[in-house]
């Protein structure tokens, strides 16, 4: 039960902080997991893969949610969205080998890199005009594999990467998000399957992992995290968006750093 309060806690902090900065959730997750598996005692040869799957099972269940919302409203190009969708499930499925291929300090090395790009993101946003045409069938799938492969290597539910190819090939930002959640499905389910597959076996899983998702950090955060995510909406109206949005990003990037600079070291050694 102290295992379920604790995963309770931490989908209350990833959700808050999700809702509060707009971040995809695995973006929260990830980090989390990590931290909270080392201090677990877990391998560190299988824990970066189980935060990695378990966030992309997570992002199953919430992306439903988000999709639903958007659709409401009227936010979702469901066309863009299913040409996408082929590519997007063939890429997650193969970051998801890829990334169980890698040891996962080299895995926490590139997750770093990719934590200090969000960091240099959010403080300096730079998003990019419509300046392209949408490609066609097979330009939308080679799209939808690269999101689905960076997505499902670093257990994201791909907004980071789906928002501005949109944006750029001029679709409205407001659809360009919803279609964006939209596409968040695919890459977590292709990607979650994968990791649950292709752990399953493996050296040193803790009790309760159906292979590389850990169930009672994926009850936990799911049970809490969405719920908590409203409530960081709604106080992200109240408070100084600019200055917060910055001191987030600086603390995304200390995190960055200190993933980059241990496994680093870790690799040379």
């Amino acid at each position: 039960m102290d295992v379920y309060l604790l995963y309770l806690g931490l989908g209350a902090v990833a959700g808050l902080i999700s809702g509060l900065f707009g971040l995809g959730g695995g973006v929260v997750i990830v980090p989390i997991l990590i931290f909270t598996f080392t201090a677990q005692g877990l391998s560190p040869d299988i824990l970066t893969h189980l935060a990695i799957g378990t966030s992309l099972a997570t992002i199953v269940i919430t992306s439903i949610s988000s999709v639903s919302a958007h659709n409401r409203h009227g936010a979702v190009l469901w066309r863009v969205a299913l040409w996408l969708t082929p590519g997007i499930c063939l890429g997650a499925a193969l970051g998801a080998v890829f990334a169980i291929s890698i040891t996962g300090a080299s895995l926490q090395l590139a997750f770093g890199v990719f934590l200090c790009l969000v960091a240099g993101k959010m403080a300096f946003p730079i998003n990019p005009d419509g300046g392209a045409n949408m490609p066609g069938p097979a330009g939308k799938t080679a799209v939808g594999g690269v999101i689905g492969f960076v997505s499902s290597l670093f257990g994201i539910g791909g907004g980071s990467l789906s928002v501005p190819f949109l944006t750029w090939v001029r679709v409205p930002v407001k659809h360009a998000v919803g279609t964006s959640a939209a596409c968040g499905l695919p890459i977590a389910v292709s990607g979650a399957l994968t990791y649950l597959y292709k752990g399953y076996g493996a050296v040193e899983l803790p009790p309760h992992a159906m292979g590389y998702i850990y169930l009672p950090a994926f009850i936990g955060i799911v049970a809490s995290s969405t719920i908590f995510a409203r409530f960081g909406a709604r106080l992200a109206h109240r408070l100084p968006g600019d200055m917060l949005s910055k001191g987030f990003a600086l603390l995304l990037f200390l995190i960055g750093m200190r993933f980059v600079w241990i496994n680093v070291r870790l690799l040379v050694a």
